[in-house]
């Protein structure tokens, strides 16, 4: 048996020196922003291009009466308020909609709750807000086969008797699939979606390290997409080499599962795109060894280089920009905003912590053709930066949900804020 192989950590020597004179002062969310890599990944720069640098946003919060900044035509409103680290949507088919406030334990504090919201006149707000679910460890992806309702726990995926239009769950359900947690930053949420005909489930399981630092032994059953069966059996490896996949969603009019990928970091400004790939089964996305198809990782040891694995690393189809923190994505399947958004994705970015100039912070817009990107992708959420100099945020957008009404909503976990937007009337 091979040893366990430990990545050592190189600091980052480079004769490019940090390009901190690219930064000018905004009040608005127009940032320096690398431009995505092409599907060869022929535009990637050289490892360690840039000095590798922490430039952590600062959230300073929204003022009064300020929103987001979307596409003319639209407007945007506060869908709720008062949250505790808002992270995922889900919506349900009677129209309520279910966000999980969760973070990160024990290094931060979890509400470890699902809330409910229900809009009963037809407004498009919210008028009923009920705790929906509490007592969860640190909950994320939520689904709804038949009468059980499922959540993607921190540490497995639980499934709970639901009625139609309930507005709480108090029964203590039944863990299915256990599922690993620790590593440095964790990458612990977990998301789920369900195959098209309710068979199959998905799970999202982010790395547990950058790129393998504490070895591979650390890493089974991580940086996948696993598939069970809805009783949580027949678990099975869907696709593999994902450092941290967390959105997911079918792509209209076909039969392909998509994600969004959270790239590594600690390689310089430009490295590594976060990117949208359609997910192969089977299919391996190169991490730790490679990215973004056959770029080696220069940090692997020798010894522990798997070139059969990098040879045959997908490149995918869409790069998002390095560092951008892509989590949300969500196909458009509602029939209230204009033609060009219809069947394309929209696309939530948290936002950059190890960049010079901040990068993400937005939801973008990808158009697709023929159930492909049918072009780079395209802001339509922003003005999350408040201060590009000083590095100050109002928020961070995260999970990117379609309501029944057709408007699109998204989580801002930094503020504690749902946002609606919608067509202006």
């Amino acid at each position: 048996m091979k040893p366990t192989f430990r990545i050592l950590f190189i600091a980052a020597v480079t004769t490019a020196a940090c390009n901190n004179a690219a930064k000018k002062v905004t009040t608005d969310s127009t940032a320096i922003e690398p431009p995505a890599a092409v599907a060869t990944g022929d535009s990637l720069p050289p490892p360690y291009a840039t000095d590798t640098v922490r430039n952590n946003s600062t959230v300073v919060g929204w003022p009064e009466g300020k929103t987001p900044l979307a596409p003319a035509g639209f407007t945007v409103q506060k869908f709720a308020k008062d949250l505790k680290n808002p992270r995922w949507l889900y919506v349900l088919p009677n129209g309520d909609v279910l966000v999980s406030e969760a973070n990160k334990k024990p290094r931060s504090p979890s509400a470890d709750r699902i809330t409910l919201f229900r809009d009963s006149n037809g407004d498009g707000l919210p008028d009923q807000r009920n705790v929906f679910m509490s007592g969860l460890n640190s909950p994320f992806g939520m689904l709804l086969l038949g009468d059980s309702f499922y959540v993607a726990n921190m540490d497995g995926l639980m499934v709970f008797p639901y009625r139609n239009g309930a507005t709480e769950i108090k029964d203590k359900g039944r863990k299915l699939v256990e599922l690993p947690v620790g590593g440095y930053n964790n990458h612990w949420t977990r998301n789920i979606v369900a195959s098209k005909d309710g068979k199959k489930i998905y799970i999202s399981v982010g790395s547990g390290s950058n790129v393998a630092e504490h070895g591979m032994t650390n890493e089974i059953r991580r940086a996948n997409i696993l598939e069970v069966n809805a009783d949580g059996s027949g678990e099975i490896v869907y696709a593999s080499g994902l450092r941290n996949p967390v959105g997911m969603d079918w792509a209209p009019g076909t039969n392909t599962l998509w994600t969004v990928v959270n790239e590594r970091d600690m390689l310089g400004d430009d490295l590594v795109p976060d990117y949208l790939t359609s997910v192969q089964r089977g299919g391996f996305y190169g991490w730790p060894y490679s990215y973004f198809g056959q770029h080696e990782d220069p940090r692997i040891p020798e010894t522990a280089k798997k070139p059969d694995l990098v040879a045959k690393s997908i490149v995918p189809e869409l790069g998002l920009g390095a560092h951008t923190a892509s989590l949300g994505l969500v196909f458009y399947t509602g029939n209230t905003f204009p033609e060009k958004y219809k069947g394309g994705a929209f696309i939530g970015q948290r936002g950059s912590w190890n960049r010079s100039v901040l990068s993400g912070y937005k939801v973008g817009y990808v158009p697709f053709s023929n159930g492909k990107p049918a072009g780079k992708m395209e802001d339509f959420l922003t003005g999350f930066i408040s201060d590009m100099e000083k590095s100050e945020v109002y928020g961070r957008p995260v999970c990117v949900a379609v309501a029944k009404d057709g408007s699109l909503l998204v989580t801002d976990d930094a503020s504690n804020t749902i946002w609606r937007v919608a067509p202006s009337r």
